[in-house]
């Protein structure tokens, strides 16, 4: 019932990370957990180094960003009207900064520990992983805001808000599958980057961040061809699918559907299974090609 198109495709990939000893490289990283975090603390200390409010900045970024937003969207163009508006653009804008910041520092994570990679031998999907929990710890500051926003504005919890935990590592689990695959990429096409700065701001658009995916038809007709617009923004954008459950939760106090919600999981962790078979496949050439 949910994705059953992609069964045989994760199939494969299960087999191949199988012959890649996906165990024995799992247990490896776990023996080298010290060094993520040393990683993640190092990521935080350069970020912040030399800044006058510190890690400040992951609260102030996110309510300038709504600020913008609900006075272009709110204001600037009265059709656009959501209840709450300025919540509404919070509780989609953080998660997509997450992915976003996650995809920036995730996609230079191996060329940027270059030195590391060519003179130590550890396993190369620490630095992905270490990029993104970086991000992760960023994104769990900025939710200071977000729940502060919420008492102001007086929103309504869902009953299912012990779930977010599950949702962050759900979110988690997506955005280091795709840093995987790019933060590989990158090692051999170093215009990855700049492709992925358009297909970024595309995406931004594409995914309801700034707007409510009910303000788009129902169904789209192209000649003889009709398309259930909604219902496909949310089975090919996975992000679209993340940032509704977190409104469930957090906006309009729904209990996200669980069919929807299982989907979503399922999604996130093939592209995690993909994204780490992609980078086992390859790591053992990046010491060549940097």
């Amino acid at each position: 019932m949910v994705y059953r198109g992609v069964h045989s495709t994760l199939i494969s990939i299960v087999e191949s990370l199988s012959q890649l000893h996906i165990i024995t490289r799992a247990r490896e990283l776990w023996r080298y957990r010290e060094l993520i975090r040393n990683l993640v603390i190092s990521n935080l200390k350069s970020r912040y180094k030399n800044s006058a409010l510190g890690f400040v900045w992951s609260l102030l970024n996110p309510l300038g960003m709504m600020l913008v937003f609900t006075i272009v969207f709110g204001f600037l163009m009265p059709d656009v009207r959501v209840e709450k508006y300025p919540l509404f653009v919070l509780t989609g804008l953080l998660p997509w900064n997450f992915f976003q910041a996650s995809i920036n520092a995730g996609m230079y994570s191996v060329v940027g520990g270059s030195n590391l990679v060519k003179k130590v031998s550890f396993p190369r999907e620490v630095l992905p992983i270490a990029a993104v929990l970086g991000q992760l710890v960023n994104f769990l500051l900025a939710f200071a805001v977000l729940f502060m926003a919420l008492v102001v504005f007086q929103a309504s919890f869902s009953p299912w808000l012990w779930t977010l935990p599950i949702v962050i590592l759900i979110q988690t689990v997506f955005s280091t599958g795709v840093v995987l695959v790019l933060s590989t990429l990158n090692v051999f096409y170093r215009d990855t980057a700049m492709i992925m700065e358009v297909i970024m701001l595309a995406w931004f658009f594409l995914t309801p961040v700034v707007y409510s995916v009910g303000m788009l038809p129902e169904t789209l007709s192209t000649g003889s061809l009709t398309v259930p617009l909604q219902r496909m923004v949310y089975i090919l954008n996975p992000l679209a699918s993340l940032i509704a459950i977190y409104r469930d939760l957090l906006y309009w106090g729904y209990r996200t559907d669980v069919d929807f919600f299982v989907r979503t999981a399922i999604t996130a962790v093939a592209v995690f299974a993909f994204g780490y078979w992609f980078f086992l496949r390859y790591s053992d050439r990046f010491g060549e090609e940097l």
